[in-house]
């Protein structure tokens, strides 16, 4: 187990200035580049603060129980913790299954929080027993986690490692695509965001719109595939654009319900009917969709389901499983409604 003395030395500070980092004292003056050397050498090393004698003694007389469980959470999200209804519902289920198991979540970070080395520490620096995580994470900060907690379960991340819950990507797009087809439509643009992978085209919903499209005959026009980072203010301006150029598709496949909303707005400001002169399909089914105007044609996902199953198999782990890694893929089926 790697010793303050070690960080010291890795980092080329001494070992009081490495104590001073890791309490955020401001006493004394430390430059940036020096706190970021120190949180590298942390995490390098798998650091760990000793657990004090009096707690050890505390542990060790306490018999083991639900109490000393900690189950964390990590969020998958862009802007802030709870802007995305997908994710909430993912998040709903967690919560009420562990607490119908007698848990509760110990705590909820983001990808992009656990991106800073301080609040990754800080975040594992006491044991944690298990984790759901709905996001794949660089994989620096994934291999620090995976060193710090036992059992993770992941909501369609790409780390074979762990378990893993989620619905097939590549499916529902060639549902909602096919679909779309079957309404007559042979023009049909698509809308994603290029999430952790930097490329869109990488993506499983954009491989099952592509291989659809390919499949029936009809081309990709390039000017049609939005990329909009999963940003709803970004999906409306690049719409607006193509409406400005006046040569729109006739439908949309949008890989969330959010970016689908988005484009209805946009549409809609820019006096396009929906569906009489461009269609709109999109993903998940979150619960406003079926107010949106016009109603949303969508692909229901079972978000609430997801989270459930999820901590069934983290649960599992904890009683002892352990079996290879598996993988769990949850049914999903076409909504139809007035956008298409």
């Amino acid at each position: 187990m790697s010793t303050i003395r070690d960080v010291a030395k890795l980092a080329s500070v001494s070992t009081a200035t490495v104590s001073r980092v890791l309490n955020n004292d401001t006493k004394y003056k430390i430059t940036d580049e020096t706190r970021e050397r120190v949180w590298q050498a942390v995490t390098q090393l798998n650091y760990k603060i000793n657990v004090s004698p009096k707690r050890q003694a505390a542990a060790k007389d306490t018999p083991t129980n639900k109490a000393h469980i900690k189950i964390g959470c990590v969020l998958s999200v862009t802007k802030n913790k709870y802007n995305d209804p997908y994710f909430m519902s993912i998040l709903s289920g967690v919560e009420k299954r562990l607490l119908h198991a007698g848990y509760n979540i110990a705590f909820i970070r983001t990808g992009p929080e656990l991106d800073d080395k301080k609040i990754l520490f800080n975040t594992f620096s006491e044991s944690i027993t298990g984790l759901i995580l709905m996001e794949s994470l660089n994989s620096e900060t994934y291999e620090y986690v995976r060193k710090q907690v036992p059992h993770i379960v992941g909501i369609d991340t790409e780390r074979w490692d762990i378990d893993n819950v989620g619905y097939d990507h590549y499916n529902v797009a060639s549902l909602a695509v096919s679909h779309l087809i079957e309404k007559g439509h042979t023009n049909i643009g698509y809308i994603g965001g290029s999430g952790l992978k930097s490329n869109l085209k990488e993506s499983r919903r954009y491989q099952g719109y592509y291989s659809t499209m390919h499949a029936a005959g009809l081309s990709v026009n390039p000017d049609w595939v939005i990329d909009c980072m999963w940003d709803e203010v970004v999906c409306i301006d690049k719409i607006n654009h193509l409406c400005q150029t006046k040569h729109l598709p006739t439908a949309f496949f949008a890989a969330s319900d959010l970016m689908a909303m988005a484009a209805l707005n946009s549409l809609y400001n820019n006096g396009i009917s929906v569906p009489d002169e461009v269609a709109v399909i999109g993903l998940s089914n979150i619960e406003v969709s079926k107010y949106s105007n016009p109603p949303l044609s969508t692909i229901d996902v079972p978000t609430e389901e997801i989270g459930m199953v999820a901590v069934d198999l983290l649960l599992d782990r904890l009683n002892g499983n352990m079996l290879l890694p598996k993988k769990v893929i949850l049914p999903t089926h076409l909504v139809v409604r007035s956008s298409t």
